[in-house]
């Protein structure tokens, strides 16, 4: 079976995809493009319309049930809308020989209108850089490639201005550290058995494979972009820009279903391979082990495409306890050494599922998008996070290049980071950093209201406005709820 996509349809097995209209939502994980690139091409202008395989949620090409994939397994970014075309030529050179080359721009403008710590608005960007080779096509290895992907970051961070770390309202926020060239990933895909086992191992994003949603980076709220909060910020969950050395297995044994496993090595450093990404020799505290299934049906003679996946991770590192001693009383009031436990463990389950139909691209209608994570509370300062939300395409307005989405989340701070923080209150000291970054106030739970309608301005390139409504911002009440106004701009040169 082919279904007839634009040339943005094309995307590598991480896989980045389109968001909206043009490819099947959620595949198995966000491809080391990132979030400004999948964006531009979910905004992307239809240049040409051609005949591809459909993709499972596992980023496998099928021909029909009951058959083997068909090639190639890892989808290409040829055909991706580039702002510049053809690059005079060099965009089909390079394709045509196996490489396949990508910059996007993404710049985010923020301001709380009312509420947060401060009245301020911050401007922040980023440049990403891509470059992705099938090795079949450039020397004759069959099923083999490589990826690797370098961002800049500039501009500044709009949590700090609103005081609120729990739920970030921005994707791109800072410098990444403050370096020119950050490196996101790099390794390498193998597969095997008529391409029903791949083999990925490198410098990697455990998010980018595992709890993964990339239709979650259609909001700009970046708590569910594209895997959630509260495993993105654990040290053995890390999602981009920040990477572990380790390896994942994937395995189709249904055309519709999938299972994966991998493991990497964790680092509890506050960057992961250094500050600029590059430094891989950095002490191991243990090692993050992560299971993934899913399954994506297909209903009905609309062919209403659904992705659900559920999964959990084991970090078998050492993790002081957020409250306890060695006693198990306050350390805060006893002053004794903290508890330390072995191990730490994250669970999710995620699912998008298209509602109605109201055109032909894979994502083309009305899809409910939605998940809910879990965390090990006593060293995890977010113990739960629940979100639901809509995504429609502009179709029935005329407007199919455009999107709309209304999002609501639910996040719960934990037990016994609560205890940590009225210890401090009681004793009159500063309130201690978490995860979560800088604290103002005792945690409790923080909720969060999205809309917004990204436009499409012109090849490649989109404007998107956004309105977030925060209760509790920073999951305390010690800053009024904030109401806040953002812009984005992407574009994939």
């Amino acid at each position: 079976m082919t279904e007839t996509l634009t040339a943005a349809a094309h995307w590598h097995d991480r896989p980045t995809y389109c968001a909206s209209r043009n490819v099947l939502a959620a595949l198995l994980g966000l491809a080391a493009l990132a979030m400004p690139i999948h964006r531009a091409c979910a905004q992307a202008e239809t240049a040409k319309t051609i005949t591809t395989p459909n993709y499972t949620a596992t980023g496998f090409p099928i021909s029909g049930e009951g058959q083997v994939p068909i090639g190639p397994l890892v989808p290409s970014l040829y055909g991706n809308p580039h702002l510049f075309g053809d690059w005079g030529g060099a965009q089909t050179w390079l394709t045509d020989h196996g490489i396949f080359v990508n910059l996007a721009l993404n710049e985010e403008f923020m301001g709380n209108v009312t509420g947060g710590r401060t009245r301020a608005d911050v401007l922040a960007g980023q440049i990403a850089g891509e470059v992705d080779i099938d090795w079949q096509k450039l020397a004759g290895i069959p099923g083999f490639w490589t990826h690797m992907l370098v961002i800049n970051g500039h501009g500044n961070n709009f949590s700090h201005t609103l005081g609120d770390y729990v739920a970030n309202p921005e994707q791109i926020y800072g410098a990444r550290g403050n370096v020119v060239a950050h490196l996101v990933d790099l390794y390498a895909d193998k597969t095997f058995f008529h391409d029903r086992l791949i083999v990925s191992a490198g410098w990697i994003p455990t998010g980018t494979f595992f709890d993964f949603d990339a239709l979650g980076c259609s909001f700009m709220n970046v708590a569910v972009c594209g895997n959630f909060a509260p495993g993105k910020y654990m040290p053995g969950g890390r999602d981009w820009p920040s990477g572990n050395l380790g390896g994942v297995v994937r395995y189709r044994p249904t055309e519709r279903t999938y299972i994966m496993a991998g493991a990497f090595g964790v680092t509890q450093a506050g960057y992961n391979g250094g500050i600029s990404g590059w430094s891989w020799g950095q002490k191991m505290s243990g090692v993050s082990t992560q299971v993934e299934l899913g399954w994506s049906p297909s209903f009905g003679h609309d062919d209403l495409l659904g992705h659900y996946k559920i999964g959990t991770y084991y970090d078998n590192s050492t993790y002081p306890n957020l409250y306890e001693d060695i006693n198990g009383n306050s350390f805060l009031l006893t002053g004794r050494p903290q508890r330390h436990e072995s191990g730490m463990w994250s669970s999710w389950f995620m699912f998008n599922q298209m509602l109605v139909r109201n055109g032909k691209g894979l994502a083309d209608g009305l899809i409910v998008i939605g998940g809910l994570g879990y965390a090990q509370g006593n060293v995890t300062a977010m113990r739960d996070h629940e979100w639901i939300g809509l995504l429609e395409s502009g179709t029935p307005w005329g407007r199919p290049l455009d999107q709309v989405g209304i999002e609501f989340q639910h996040i719960d701070m934990s037990h016994s980071v609560r205890l940590q923080q009225e210890a401090s209150l009681a004793l009159g000291t500063p309130y201690l950093s978490n995860q979560w970054g800088t604290v103002y106030g005792v945690q409790k739970w923080e909720q969060v209201y999205e809309a917004f309608y990204s436009v499409h301005l012109m090849r490649a390139t989109a404007l998107q406005f956004d309105f977030q409504y925060l209760q509790h911002p920073g999951a305390t009440t010690t800053f009024r709820d904030a109401a806040v106004l953002g812009g984005q701009f992407t574009t994939n040169f």
